[in-house]
């Protein structure tokens, strides 16, 4: 199968793939032809410094950008690991997850190479830093300076490579963070499936509300790419620019958290005039619940049909969808399981929950193609969450008569109290308009 940037550069050279517009005016964007030179460009660095076989692990870190984009694609011609870094993380967590990934060649955005130069000791695997939009430290390359000279050819691989691997720490709750291994292709049949439940299509213009190291919007906006749309990449959320952002590129897709749209939804009614958001079709709705409030808040301002909620993971990929006739009325459910996806309750003893209702809960596995396939260096924890196939993340859920799924709380923040399982997010809920948010 050919890399898909090769395939856009070919039947659609001039069509806008990537666009970083910036509040102060800046405004860079590389058509389909442009992003797939950079991304040879970039794979040809690799090549050249030593970190180009399959199975290297080449650790990223950086806001959205353009830089980004390019290094994803990278990656995916080379058939390397890429590890995307939270660039939030201390100094110490940087430290354990860069060593414990065995990168041996971080790529970095110039705002964020201060944290590699103080880690330096901590990661000694690490060979070569590359320092792209912006001036490199000292000890570092530029990859800026690097990739203006190199060749835009595409870049050698065998056929029998493997295709680009992708690894994600999960935050650690209850201790260090684990790097979730994806080793395979997406499953076409189970990508098509939910595209078209979504009703995505190559025409769409995705933005990315949230950052891209994340398995969310960077997940969709990989779709979208895989689908030849244009993306627009926000590089640090801000409710105001992002309605600009919409308005101006008439936006069709985006996937949010609760958050970010909680802080679009509250801004004064007069200010969001002044912007159009019906362009609107898919706010792919994800990361945490959203609230009963924080829907109707939406809803207010943005078409009835667009909006979608689903349930997944960085482990188990897509596993619910609740899709917008349902939103109002199905309260609290995340939807049905999407497609190509087996979804099974279990109680503490392995056995199969299989009751209707609130008091027939769970701890829900997925039996899915999109499952990860282990935590790195790690698969004691993987084999722990498994059971007759299936694998979890801990979330604790019931089934509606309908089929809907109802997602209760985590396993592990579960209290027994006289024999009774008690859920804490049962207890504290956002069930009146007049609740803004709660927090346990």
């Amino acid at each position: 199968m050919p890399d898909y940037l090769t395939a856009y550069a070919e039947s659609q050279p001039n069509k806008p793939a990537v666009i970083d517009d910036r509040p102060d005016g800046s405004v860079r964007t590389l058509n389909w032809e442009q992003l797939n030179n950079e991304s040879n460009r970039l794979a040809h660095v690799l090549i050249e410094t030593g970190h180009a076989k399959p199975g290297n692990k080449v650790l990223w870190c950086g806001q959205n950008s353009i830089g980004v984009v390019v290094m994803i694609g990278a990656a995916r011609k080379l058939g390397v690991t890429a590890v995307p870094l939270n660039y939030r993380l201390s100094d110490d967590e940087s430290a354990y997850v860069t060593d414990h990934c065995d990168a041996t060649v971080v790529f970095v955005d110039a705002d964020n190479a201060a944290t590699f130069e103080r880690i330096r000791s901590q990661i000694p695997k690490v060979k070569t830093i590359l320092v792209y939009g912006g001036k490199a430290l000292d000890g570092m390359l530029s990859a800026d300076e690097l990739m203006a000279v190199a060749s835009t050819d595409e870049p050698v691989r065998s056929d029998d490579r493997a295709p680009g691997a992708t690894m994600i720490y999960t935050s650690g709750t209850t201790g260090k963070p684990k790097g979730a291994l994806r080793t395979s292709p997406a499953n076409m049949e189970q990508g098509i499936a939910l595209i078209g439940l979504l009703g995505s299509h190559p025409g769409d213009v995705y933005l990315t509300t949230g950052p891209i190291y994340h398995s969310g919007p960077g997940g969709f906006m990989a779709t979208g790419l895989a689908l030849g749309q244009t993306v627009v990449v926000q590089r640090k959320f801000d409710p105001l620019d992002w309605l600009r952002l919409v308005d101006k590129y008439k936006v069709t897709s985006t996937f949010s958290a609760p958050t970010p749209i909680r802080m679009v939804c509250n801004l004064p009614s007069d200010v969001k005039a002044k912007y159009d958001m019906t362009s609107m079709k898919r706010m792919v709705a994800n990361a945490a619940p959203w609230s009963m409030t924080l829907k109707h808040m939406y809803l207010e301002s943005f078409p009835h049909d667009s909006l979608y909620e689903i349930y997944g993971s960085t482990e188990l990929g897509v596993n619910c969808v609740l899709l917008p006739e349902d939103q109002l009325r199905k309260p609290g459910s995340c939807g049905k399981p999407s497609p190509l996806v087996d979804i099974k309750l279990f109680d503490d003893d392995g056995n199969e929950v299989t009751g209707i209702g609130p008091e027939h809960t769970g701890e829900l596995f997925v039996s899915s193609p999109s499952v990860f396939a282990d935590y790195y260096k790690q698969h004691d924890k993987y084999m722990a969450d498994q059971k007759h196939g299936y694998q979890t993340v801990g979330d604790i859920a019931y089934r509606d008569s309908d089929g809907y799924i109802y997602i209760c709380d985590r396993k592990k923040d579960m209290i027994i109290s006289a024999g009774m399982n008690i859920y804490p997010a049962e207890i504290v809920v956002e069930k009146s308009r007049d609740i803004y948010e709660a927090l346990l």
